[in-house]
């Protein structure tokens, strides 16, 4: 049974920065990936970056290119979303999402079989 746990939301102004955090345990298998999502209100949830699980091949949304990385220093360390330059079209809920997969890790949200109970991340202008 997989648990993705999230962490380091918050509020923060515009031009600000965040790091979120994703702690995952009982992760048996030791390929596949690891994503964050977005969901803002009202709309519906979005890839912002993706990685292969242990740190390769890391992919960004092109709103996010740039300002965000997303990285894991090996599959049994946490996945992290370092978030720089942080506008108000970033606020959402964001969540850590992991399946085991081959490939191209931009994949939509119902390929990923595992999930986080998100973190909200609030910029305000």
């Amino acid at each position: 049974w997989v648990q993705l746990v999230e962490s380091g939301g918050g509020s923060v102004q515009a031009g600000g920065s965040l790091k979120l955090s994703c702690e995952a345990s009982g992760i048996s298998y030791t390929y596949g990936c690891m994503a964050w999502f977005r969901q803002a209100s009202g709309k519906e949830r979005e890839l912002v970056a993706s990685i292969w699980m242990g740190g390769g091949n890391p992919t960004y949304a092109a709103s996010v290119k740039g300002r965000f990385t997303i990285s894991q220093d090996g599959a049994k360390n946490p996945l992290y979303l370092q978030m720089n330059t942080l506008t108000s079209e970033d606020t959402a809920m964001y969540y850590c999402a992991a399946t085991q997969t081959g490939g191209d890790c931009r994949l939509p949200p119902d390929s990923y079989r595992s999930w986080g109970q998100g973190t909200q991340v609030t910029v305000s202008a």
